[in-house]
C-alpha cells in the first residue's frame, strides 16, 4: 500500500463491525488504493504520503457499504401490481406479464434497481434472475453490464426454471428452460463471468428458483454443478405455508429434508426467506452452516409471516438482509430493510428482545458479507479488507437530536447517504449517484414499463 493513493476520512462516528463491535466516537478512516489501510480514534496518522483527498466528517456515522443478499431486479417495471396478493396468487398475476420480458427491458430494470440501491448505501449487490424467455436476448450480459458500469461490487445468482404450466409449475411453457438448457446456459455464464479473486466485482451462483417451480434433477444437478465448478448456491426456501403443503404432498417430505436430500444444505448456500422453519430446520442450517437471507418488508408485503432470525442468530445461522424483487417491495431499498427487520422481529416471540441496533446494522453489513461468501473482503471496516463504505450523514433535522449514531441510523428515518466508495472509488456524492444519470434512468425505466404493459396486455 506504500505507493497507493490514499483518501482521508476524519471526524466522524465509525461502527466497524468487526467481530468485537468496535465503535470510535471520533475517528479516522484510511483508504490506499481499493483497501482500508487504517481505521482507528482520533486523527488519521501523521505523514502519510499520496494523500489526494481529506474528508472532513463531522456529523456522520461511517459503516461498512451495505450488502443486498437477495432481489430480482427486473421486477422494477413491474412495481405496483397485485399489491393485495398472497405468494402463490401474486405469482399467478405476473408470471403471464414477466414472461414477455426482453434484454432491454431487463438492462434498464438492472440500471433501476441498482441505482435506487447503491444511492442508499449498497456497495455489494446481488440479483437472482430466473426468467430466460426464448428469445429475450442475453439478460444475463445485461444485468452484469449494469451492474459493472454503476460500479457496484455484484454477485448475479443464474436463475432457471423448468417446471411450467404443462408440468403443474406457473410459468408458461415458452418462459422455462430444459433441464440441459439450464445447466448449460448457467455453466456458461459461471465460465464468462465469475472471478473468484478477492478484490472481484462479479461473481457468479449456481440458483434454480424454488422447490415448487423447477425439477428435482435441476436442483441436484444444480448443486453438483456449483460444486464442481466452485461457486455458491442460491434458491428460495420455506417462504409459505403453501410451499411446505406442495414438498410435504410432492416429495413426502418439509423443505429442509428435500434440500439436504437434493445436496442443498452447506456453507455454500444461502436461501431466501426461510420464514417457516421449525426447531429442526434451524437446527440443519446452524449444523450445516447454511446461509439466509432475510427480506422483511416483502415477507410483510405478502403477508408470508415473520422468519424466525433471532433463533437463527442463537443457533450460529449466516443471515444477511435482501431487498426482495421490487414487485414485492416498490421502494427498492435495503438502508430500510435494517429498521423494518428490527421492527418486524420484535412482533414476534421474543418481543423488545428480538434484536437491537447493532444486530439490525450487523445483518446488513457483515451477515450479508457472510452470505455472500465474501467475509474475508468485505462486511466490516478492517485494515487489509476492500474499500467499500459509507458516510451517513446525522447532524440534520431527522437524527441530530439522537445521541447514538447506530441508533439513529437504524431506528431513525432513511439517513442522507453523503459519500459511498466501492472499492476505494466514490460512486455516491451528496445523495446523487456519480457514475449514472438518474434522471435518464428513471425515463428508461418508465418507458420499458410501459412496453412491457403493452405486450403483456396483446397477450
Amino acid at each position: 500500500m506504500a505507493a497507493a493513493r490514499r483518501i482521508v476520512i476524519e471526524n466522524c462516528a465509525i461502527a466497524t463491525v468487526d467481530a468485537d463491535d468496535t465503535e470510535y466516537a471520533s475517528g479516522h478512516v484510511v483508504l490506499a488504493g481499493n483497501r482500508i489501510e487504517s481505521v482507528g480514534a482520533g486523527k488519521a496518522p501523521e505523514g502519510l504520503e499520496n494523500v489526494v483527498r481529506r474528508i472532513d466528517a463531522s456529523g456522520h456515522l461511517v459503516t461498512p457499504g451495505l450488502i443486498n443478499t437477495h432481489h430480482h431486479f427486473y421486477q422494477w417495471i413491474t412495481r405496483g401490481l397485485a399489491t393485495d396478493h398472497n405468494l402463490f396468487d401474486w405469482l399467478v398475476a405476473l408470471y403471464p406479464v414477466w414472461a414477455r420480458i426482453d434484454e432491454p427491458m431487463v438492462r434498464a430494470a438492472a440500471r433501476g434497481s441498482l441505482a435506487m440501491m447503491a444511492r442508499g448505501g449498497v456497495t455489494t449487490a446481488m440479483d437472482h434472475h430466473y426468467v430466460f424467455p426464448q428469445g429475450s436476448g442475453d439478460l444475463s450480459g445485461a444485468i452484469i453490464g449494469a451492474a459493472r458500469d454503476m460500479g457496484v461490487r455484484f454477485t448475479l445468482a443464474r436463475g432457471s426454471m423448468d417446471r411450467s404450466e404443462k408440468d403443474g409449475g406457473l410459468p408458461p411453457d415458452f418462459a422455462v428452460e430444459t433441464l440441459d438448457g439450464a445447466l448449460a446456459a448457467t455453466e456458461d455464464t459461471v465460465r464468462r463471468h465469475h472471478d473468484s479473486s478477492f478484490d472481484a466485482m462479479t461473481q457468479v451462483a449456481v440458483a434454480p428458483c424454488s422447490p415448487f417451480s423447477v425439477s428435482t434433477e435441476l436442483m441436484r444437478d444444480g448443486a453438483q454443478l456449483a460444486r464442481r465448478l466452485g461457486v455458491r448456491l442460491h434458491t428460495h426456501g420455506s417462504e409459505t405455508v403453501e410451499e411446505e403443503k406442495f414438498c410435504h404432498e410432492l416429495f413426502g417430505m418439509g423443505p429442509t429434508d428435500y434440500f439436504e436430500s437434493t445436496g442443498w444444505l452447506g456453507e455454500d448456500v444461502w436461501m431466501a426467506h426461510c420464514v417457516h422453519m421449525n426447531d429442526s430446520d434451524i437446527a440443519a442450517f446452524a449444523r450445516t452452516r447454511t446461509g439466509v437471507a432475510h427480506c422483511p418488508s416483502s415477507n410483510a408485503r405478502l403477508a408470508a409471516g415473520i422468519a424466525r432470525v433471532p433463533d437463527m442468530l442463537a443457533a450460529g445461522v449466516p443471515v444477511g438482509l435482501g431487498v426482495d424483487g421490487t414487485a414485492s417491495n416498490e421502494s427498492g431499498e435495503l438502508h430500510t430493510e435494517l429498521r423494518n427487520a428490527l421492527l418486524i422481529n420484535r412482533l414476534g416471540a421474543h418481543k423488545e428482545a428480538a434484536l437491537n441496533a447493532r444486530q439490525a446494522l450487523r445483518l446488513g453489513t457483515y451477515g450479508g458479507a457472510q452470505v455472500l461468501g465474501r467475509a474475508a473482503e468485505t462486511g466490516s471496516l478492517e485494515p487489509g479488507k476492500l474499500a467499500d463504505l459509507v458516510l451517513w450523514k446525522l447532524d440534520t433535522l431527522a437524527h441530530a437530536s439522537i445521541a447514538d449514531p447506530v441508533t439513529a441510523l437504524v431506528f431513525g428515518a432513511a439517513a442522507p447517504v453523503t459519500a459511498s466508495f466501492v472499492d476505494g472509488r466514490q460512486i455516491v456524492e451528496d445523495g446523487r449517484l456519480l457514475t449514472a444519470d438518474e434522471d435518464a434512468i428513471a425515463r428508461s425505466t418508465r418507458d420499458e414499463a410501459q412496453r412491457l404493459a403493452r405486450i403483456a396486455a396483446q397477450g
